[in-house]
This record gives structure tokens, C-alpha cells and sequence, in this order.
């Protein structure tokens, strides 16, 4: 029988994609390269073309941090497309990610949410970066599981293994979690394979494809849908019997 929203003590977060919007974060960084491509780029292809790197890289270097590892996607994307770069270039774009910005329902869901349960951060990146976003969903997380911490990148087990581990030490079973996630292919997947309860923030319902992550091929069962942050919100609060504004 499916759970109520209100029968989970946790919510352990993807960061980008769910509560920072890192596919503008990402086309806005990258303008100083694309500006200078010899040919038209969609904004889909550009996500496409950095989905690739990103996940090729982090299942190669698992250990290289998240800003580190961003400067080689950006070399691999200036190469495919025929643009010379400086490797100065490149580490200024893997520092961009503190500026990505949030969504705009983010911060004010997280602080709702914040009075319900436990909110813990399960993120691919590195933990100077997320210092940066951090600041930007103005909440202090419960606890932040990073790449960093952990010495590799979902969709690797071993990212759901150690927040798992961690969770259970300060009193957070797995039949207790919720976990709350944009990405199919980096969440969703793992999610499954761990009998972990999801739900899917569909933030590209209104686009095609899958944007800045890789295709995961068979989609991954979930057990709540919500196309933003502020509707799970609404749906928290339904169950309370609380009224909700428009």
C-alpha cells in the first residue's frame, strides 16, 4: 500500500536539477565557449553534448572533484566542437557551479518542508561548490553527502550505500526516507535498486528528452510525481488539511 507524504521522517535531495536549475546555470557558463562554435547549437544539444562528458568522466576519475572534473568536460566539449580553449577557461567554468541559480520555488519549499522531516543532500559535487548553492536554498540540511565525501558519482551504489549508512547511525531507517529527485538516470535508477521510496520532480515536463543527464534507458518506477518543488508542497499540505495558496 503506498505511503502518505506525511509517513516519511526524511527527504534526502538531488541538489541539481531539483532545487538548483543547473541546466541554465550550465548554457549560461558555457556562453563564452559556444559563442565562438562554428555552427548552431540548441540548447538541448549543448545539454545532450554535456550530459555525455559529465557522466563519462565521473565513472572514469570518480575521485576528481566536482569543479575539477567540470574544467575536462569543458575541454571535451571545446574539442568536439573545433574551439580552442585555454585551461584557465576551463577551471573558470568548473567554478561556476556556486553561482548556478535555484529554482524559484526552492528555498521557500525547503523551509516549509524543514518543520516535516529530516532534509539530507545526496549531490555529484564537491563541497566548496555546494557551500555556494547551499547559500542560495537558504536552509541548513540535516546532513550533506557529497561526491567528495565519497570518492564517487551517482548512479554509482556506493553513493546510496554510504548516505544509508550514515542515515541508520542517527536514527534514519530506509523505510523512513523519501528520496527526492529530478535525475532518472543519477537517482531514480539507484533508487530502485535499493527498494528506496522516490519521487520524481519532473522539472522538464514541459521539454523533451532528458537534458543534462543521461537517457536511463528503462525509466525507473517512482511512487509520487510532482512537476515542481512548490506542488509537493501543496500536496504535503493537502494531507494536512491545510489550505494552500494559489
Amino acid at each position: 500500500m503506498k505511503k502518505r507524504l506525511g509517513e516519511y521522517k526524511a527527504l534526502t535531495f538531488d541538489v541539481y536539477g531539483t532545487l538548483i536549475d543547473w541546466e541554465s546555470g550550465m548554457v549560461a557558463a558555457l556562453k563564452p565557449l559556444t559563442d565562438r562554435v562554428g555552427f548552431s547549437l540548441t540548447r538541448d544539444e549543448i545539454l545532450q553534448a554535456h550530459a555525455y562528458y559529465e557522466s563519462t568522466s565521473q565513472r572514469q576519475t570518480p575521485a576528481k572533484k566536482y569543479y575539477d572534473l567540470l574544467a575536462v568536460v569543458y575541454r571535451r566539449l571545446a574539442e568536439e566542437w573545433g574551439v580552442d580553449v585555454s585551461w584557465e577557461e576551463c577551471q573558470a567554468y568548473g567554478l561556476s557551479v556556486r553561482q548556478w541559480p535555484a529554482f524559484e520555488d526552492s528555498a521557500e519549499s525547503l523551509n516549509y518542508l524543514k518543520q516535516h522531516y529530516k532534509l539530507i543532500v545526496l549531490s555529484n559535487t564537491d563541497n566548496s561548490s555546494f557551500s555556494g548553492s547551499n547559500a542560495r536554498l537558504g536552509v541548513n540540511f540535516d546532513a550533506v553527502y557529497t561526491a567528495e565525501d565519497i570518492g564517487s558519482y551517482k548512479p554509482d551504489e556506493r553513493n546510496f550505500d554510504y548516505m544509508l549508512e550514515n542515515l541508520e547511525r542517527i536514527g534514519i531507517r530506509k523505510n523512513e526516507i523519501l528520496h527526492t529527485a529530478e535525475s532518472m538516470f543519477h537517482d531514480h535508477a539507484p533508487a530502485n535498486k535499493h527498494e528506496l521510496d522516490n519521487c520524481w520532480i519532473y522539472r522538464r515536463h514541459e521539454k523533451q528528452g532528458f537534458g543534462a543527464t543521461m537517457n536511463p534507458g528503462e525509466m525507473p518506477h517512482y511512487d509520487f510525481q510532482f512537476n515542481s518543488m512548490k506542488d509537493m508542497v501543496k500536496a504535503h499540505q493537502l494531507e494536512c488539511g491545510k489550505s494552500t495558496a494559489s
